[in-house]
């Protein structure tokens, strides 16, 4: 099927009119608020970020007798190790961004709205300022647009790469001009969100999606995918695949076919050994769940995981799974607040505990305390960070258990075999 999300050489205003751009936006104009919102829900579209919550849903959750500023907030963040899909879509297509968040702005009743983006993505951010002063230019954002009535301004805001700002109160806090730490909700942003004002927040991916739902129609996205798992998704594969990179496919895609149709199987002489589905925060899969698993909320689910941002992670034969883990578990250590101690010390000590793996100095209990830790972390903190850490050491663990006894006896793994000094 066509794409509609990645297209080619649409980064620029008149290659975006050429595909019908800013239609949708003059279209959504001549709804109602309600209606625009009716229609995005009929889509059955889900947050793209990794919750997979309803977007309509989400838009309709502000009070609808909410007094002074409305907000609208882009997670332009993308911390996610594996993630880079909404990168490229911000390079390629960001005129959908933008007016994607206009409609929504104006189902909303924002005025004004911010996309929140990692500092490191300077590119990416110069490449947004270039595409919102176009569109300024032309009438789709700023005062009156297209002589409707509604005023909608447009800032980017530049974080500085810090991982938790992708949850959305610490992105809030962020934009505040705060420390970014996550907040305790209740209130949730749609009652008091940005400067204590009603807020939506969604991903850029979710977003983007906007202007072919009002475009096109809600059912029309609905009818793509599996139902509970509408539309089309962005899937960024990295790992030893012959063709690594940014896929958009219709949810429910098995991720066989995704890894050798799309991604041309595994580089010659590379066997698949597991695949971490959405993101370096999902549980593992081993090659057999992974090769019979179907990419959407749903499946994914049901084989013990999540779809989560979409990132797919694949490993093969030759990796070690205490050694990756021990990666994972050093950027959760460093991207963690602080400001909830089974976070702050559960991932200080999962990190000390694998430390001892990979340097000879563990024990057969030690296992089992990865474990421990792992479990006492889920489900007790502010925000997910925690959960993050604790989902993939508990499967890890659980599918990959041998390595961690081999390590244990000090026996060296595939990765770490060579010459001894």
């Amino acid at each position: 099927m066509e794409n509609i999300l990645l297209k080619d050489d649409v980064a620029g205003l008149e290659a975006y009119f050429a595909c019908g751009g800013y239609k949708p936006l003059k279209k959504a104009l001549g709804l109602t608020p309600a209606e625009v919102i009716d229609e995005v829900k009929k889509s059955n579209l889900r947050g793209r970020g990794g919750a997979g919550f309803p977007a309509g849903l989400k838009w309709s959750f502000i009070p609808k007798d909410a007094q002074g500023p409305r907000y609208l907030v882009c997670n332009a963040d993308e911390g996610e190790p594996g993630t880079f899909k909404d990168r490229e879509l911000m390079r390629k297509n960001p005129h959908a961004l933008i007016e994607g968040m206009a409609i929504a702005g104006y189902a909303i009743g924002a005025a004004h709205g911010y996309i929140y983006i990692r500092g490191e993505f300077a590119e990416e951010a110069e490449l947004l300022e270039h595409a919102v002063a176009a569109a300024r230019a032309k009438g789709f954002i700023g005062r009156n647009i297209l002589g409707s009535g509604f005023d909608f301004e447009l800032f980017i805001h530049r974080g500085a790469g810090a991982y938790i700002c992708g949850e959305e109160t610490a992105l809030l806090e962020s934009l505040e001009g705060y420390k970014g730490q996550p907040r305790l909700k209740p209130p949730f942003p749609a009652i008091k969100g940005l400067f204590g004002s009603p807020t939506v927040m969604n991903n850029v991916e979710t977003l983007a999606a906007v202007p072919a739902i009002i475009d096109k129609g809600g059912d029309w996205y609905a009818s793509i995918g599996t139902g509970k798992s509408a539309g089309t998704k962005l899937f960024c594969v990295s790992g030893p695949v012959n063709k690594p990179g940014v896929y958009e496919l219709p949810l429910g895609t098995p991720l066989r076919d995704l890894l050798e149709k799309n991604c041309g199987g595994l580089k010659p002489g590379k066997k698949l050994k597991a695949v971490i589905p959405g993101g370096s925060s999902t549980p593992v899969l081993t090659a057999g769940e992974a090769l019979a698993v179907k990419l959407d909320y749903e499946s994914l689910a049901a084989a013990g995981s999540m779809l989560g941002s979409g990132a797919v992670i694949v490993i093969d034969e030759s990796q070690c799974m205490v050694g990756l883990l021990r990666v994972l578990a050093r950027f959760y250590h460093h991207e963690s607040c602080g400001q909830c101690t089974p976070c702050r010390e559960g991932c200080g000590w999962i990190e000390k505990i694998l430390n001892r793996f990979e340097e000879g100095r563990a024990e057969m209990k030690d296992i089992d305390m990865l474990s421990s830790v792992a479990d006492g972390m889920m489900g007790r903190t502010i925000c997910p960070l925690a959960d993050a850490m604790a989902m993939p050491v508990l499967s890890f663990v659980k599918k990959f258990r041998a390595e961690f006894e081999a390590h244990a006896r000090g026996e060296t793994c595939a990765r770490r075999a060579g010459p001894k000094a």
